[in-house]
């Protein structure tokens, strides 16, 4: 049951900041890589509560969405100088920019606001380098999703898939039916998104032992193998026409019923939301079969800069990520669920309800794991080398049994 002062408390909160912002008039640099329509949707709400709190924006978007094209923005600005005030950033990114002394603390205006007791430990990990807080967690996406066209899978006869066998018979269904049954998009942080979900299904030891303790006997074992052969199966549903095709490009496919179903984070919502399309009736949205009860994350992150600006201004924008009601209403846009775990659920649909209750219930019960795919598992260098093996597999280059091999040879080199 939502607290019935939570609105009012919140409420309070949001005139003393705005209140208090009236001291300074600033601007905040922002880099980030939310291009897409339903992201550029997302980014308004957060630009429309600063400015109405008297801070400037200066919008940064740099196209790509797996910030790849951001980082190397990132640091051709910090090597000349000019680092933005704040930039969207994941995972083991954030540790590195820390371990290099760039990035502000934010440890006051955490304790003032009670960070600590909100933000799941899990994300904290990353919010924090050597305990200080440098970064504000706007939100929690989940890598492994499964978002099926309702018309499609109803002309398939079927229900939506639970197992990876359910899964195969509705692809193969869907490949009778005339159209692509798996849209795809051929970029090698896509490739890798999939693969969360294949290696999940595995089972949690394996992903845990393989993509997060790097333990050698299973990045080359049995299990890895079956996974390369999963993804080698997946493969054979994509259309010839994938290659480097954006990720929205692909949703808006399963959204205008030429493909079945997108194998994609919960950013994928936004898209369709964007489009005018309601969960149940024209979308369905289910784990991906075999992970049900485990989620894999990504924490998009803004974190400050140090010398790149107006502090107060910086703490006025970590401020106003952090507020709860911020947090909802950016989430429903963005399809994400909320960064704390104090956020009520009534503004959110039926995906981003599921969402904040897989997300709690995978807490409590230890199977929430942070996404390879999303530099969420192990520090940069590492996650490349595994992302080139997972993409060069599924383009083609070697076969389930090679790739398994490769990936012990390239964590070994990366490391």
């Amino acid at each position: 049951m939502v607290n019935k002062y939570f609105v009012k408390s919140v409420a309070a909160s949001l005139v003393l900041s705005f209140s208090a912002s009236q001291a300074f008039a600033d601007d905040v640099d922002f880099l980030h890589w939310w291009t897409s329509g339903g992201e550029a949707a997302a980014v308004g709400v957060l630009k429309d509560d600063l400015e109405g709190k008297g801070i400037g924006w200066k919008d940064m978007p740099i196209a790509g969405g797996g910030g790849d094209a951001a980082m190397t923005t990132l640091k051709a600005r910090v090597t000349a100088g000019n680092a933005p005030t704040a930039v969207q950033m994941l995972g083991y990114a954030i540790q590195d920019w820390g371990d290099q002394g760039k990035l502000a603390n934010l440890n006051d205006l955490a304790a003032s606001e009670g960070w600590d007791a909100v933000v799941p430990s899990a994300l904290q990990a990353f919010s924090k380098h050597n305990g200080d807080w440098v970064a504000a967690p706007v939100n929690v996406h989940s890598t492994n999703w499964v978002w099926i066209s309702k018309s499609a899978l109803d002309a398939t006869g079927g229900n939506a898939p639970s197992t990876w066998e359910e899964l195969v018979s509705v692809l193969d269904a869907m490949k009778a039916n005339g159209i692509t049954p798996l849209a795809h998009g051929g970029q090698a942080w896509q490739d890798a998104t999939i693969f969360d979900g294949v290696a999940l299904s595995l089972g949690n030891g394996f992903y845990k032992s393989a993509l997060i303790d790097l333990n050698e006997d299973a990045l080359g074992g049995p299990l890895m193998v079956e996974a390369f052969n999963r993804m080698a199966t997946l493969r054979s549903y994509v259309d010839d026409n994938f290659s480097g095709r954006d990720w929205n490009l692909a949703s808006a496919m399963v959204i205008n019923g030429e493909a079945g179903m997108q194998m994609m984070g919960d950013w994928a919502k936004g898209e369709f939301l964007k489009a005018g399309q309601k969960p149940g009736s024209d979308f369905v949205c289910v784990r991906f079969p075999g992970t049900q009860g485990s989620v894999t994350f990504n924490s998009d992150q803004f974190a400050m800069f140090s010398g790149s600006g107006s502090s107060a201004a910086q703490e006025a924008m970590a401020s106003s990520v952090m507020n709860p009601v911020f947090q909802s209403a950016f989430n429903v846009v963005k399809g994400s669920v909320p960064a704390r775990t104090d956020v009520p659920d009534m503004m959110f649909d039926h995906c981003g309800k599921k969402g904040m209750a897989d997300l709690a219930a995978a807490n409590a019960a230890g199977s929430l794991f942070g996404s390879m795919a999303h530099g969420h598992t192990v520090r940069p260098a590492i996650q490349s080398a595994i992302v080139d093996v997972v993409s060069a597999h599924f383009n083609g280059e070697f076969s389930a049994e090679e790739a398994a091999e490769e990936m012990v040879a390239a964590v070994a080199a990366a490391r």
